[in-house]
């Protein structure tokens, strides 16, 4: 059967070979550099990797055309073969937090057309410091926490991978906390304070301490943040009069309302666990009848 003077097989044969010389020379080429290249900056050499004179790269209008409509990071230079870096490339930008960052390039060749894909893998490096959420930590803990109480504390975050990701953290050195370093499922660290003494309120109401936290990378970043801890008062002093014993004298013809004497007593808690108010435990009939005690000023 034919159509137009072509056969159904004749136009099949046709097709098939333009497919075969668009895509039966491809080579892929891989290259694996660092991050933040500068411009100009030599990746590999095309020719040399291809096994084409450098004056067949210009004779054949070589050229990179790139994925998605990506800005063009690499650039080839005609003169010498060599695939250069255009554009500063930050791998935080194009692939986040991703492990592997891979960009995907096609270098074209005319006459004939020739397709060679080209994978540029883009390596972290320590460019970014652990930062963490907050510049101050607020924590409470009450003074009856026992010895080796555990609190965690917030992350530092860091955009790079690896090595380059946050590894450790230190603690400003103090008299009641330590630090304790766990690690995540996916790699990551976190940090826990542990009470290594008790607290004790009315010796230390707040703990101000400096949280670091370092990444692995070469040089080490760092990154800072203030814990601060305030200590919550528990009832566990009792009050204390100003002195063991009182002693009055009063004439016996003085008026009602007279003030026979006044007691004192103070509590180093705060709050409702300070306040003071007095009673009288033991008195005789008669001195119940006579005198009247103030419960809140201790005025008898």
């Amino acid at each position: 059967m034919a159509h137009n003077g072509y056969s159904v097989a004749g136009l099949l044969y046709s097709v098939a070979f333009f497919l075969w010389m668009l895509h039966g020379s491809n080579g892929d080429m891989s290259y694996s550099i660092p991050e933040e290249m500068k411009p100009g900056s030599v990746i590999g050499n095309i020719a040399r990797d291809l096994g084409l004179n450098v004056g067949t790269l210009s004779a054949r209008k070589a050229r990179i055309d790139s994925d998605l409509n990506r800005k063009r990071s690499c650039d080839i230079n005609l003169n010498t073969g060599d695939l250069i870096v255009a554009e500063r490339i930050d791998r935080e930008a194009l692939c986040s937090e991703k492990t592997s960052c891979i960009l995907t390039f096609e270098l074209i060749l005319e006459a004939p057309l020739e397709l060679h894909r080209i994978s540029l893998q883009i390596r972290d490096i320590n460019d970014n410091p652990p930062v963490f959420i907050k510049d101050e930590i607020k924590m409470e803990i009450n003074e009856l926490a026992v010895k080796g109480s555990r609190f965690r504390v917030l992350e530092a975050h860091d955009v790079d991978i690896g090595q380059n990701a946050v590894q450790s953290y230190s603690l400003e050195t103090n008299s009641f906390l330590v630090l304790n370093i766990q690690s995540k499922l996916d790699g990551g660290k976190f940090a826990e304070l542990v009470l290594d003494k008790e607290l004790d309120r009315e010796e230390q109401r707040e703990l101000r301490l400096l949280l670091t936290a370092l990444d692995g990378g070469t040089p080490r970043r760092t990154g800072t943040a203030t814990v601060h801890v305030t200590v919550l008062d528990a009832n566990d002093n009792a009050p204390v009069f100003s002195q063991a014993v009182y002693k009055a004298i009063i004439p016996e013809n003085s008026p009602l309302d007279t003030v026979v004497v006044k007691v004192d007593a103070t509590d180093a808690d705060e709050g409702l666990n300070g306040a003071v108010t007095f009673e009288l435990s033991r008195i005789s009939e008669t001195g119940r009848r006579v005198f009247a005690l103030n419960h809140t000023t201790g005025e008898m």
